[in-house]
């Protein structure tokens, strides 16, 4: 097995061991983060219902606006507080954070100060 597909299966298997203990529900749901070496995402989902209920990311018009790169922890903070601001608009106050596998550092860090920064609660 080559390094990239290990390093791959353990994220899966880090990604598999969060997701089986944190559930969004309607009246707290998931604040889920995607990281890739270009981009960052970010979407809050409804497990019960399995609706995202908003989501952004550093291919949104509003942050390609901004002039800024879509890979360092500055655009990760933007999109913490693009989502937030989309999550108040619906009435979303709670939420629970999920790292999707990935350490609570960096760009998630950011992207999670980020979002409590505009007023969202975990």
């Amino acid at each position: 097995m080559n390094k990239y597909k290990a390093k791959k299966e353990q994220l899966e298997r880090r990604k598999r061991r969060v997701r089986a203990k944190i559930f969004g529900t309607a009246e707290r749901p998931r604040l889920n983060v995607r990281r890739t070496n270009a981009h960052i995402y970010a979407q809050v989902v409804n497990d019960s219902e399995g609706r995202t209920l908003c989501s952004a990311s550093t291919l949104d018009p509003e942050f390609r606006a901004t002039g800024k790169i879509g890979s360092n922890k500055e655009a990760a903070e933007f999109v913490g507080k693009l989502v937030a601001e989309r999550a108040l608009e619906k009435g979303i106050t709670e939420v629970t954070f999920d790292r999707g596998g990935h350490l609570y550092h960096g760009r998630v860090k950011a992207l999670a100060d980020g979002a409590r920064a505009a007023g969202l609660k975990f």
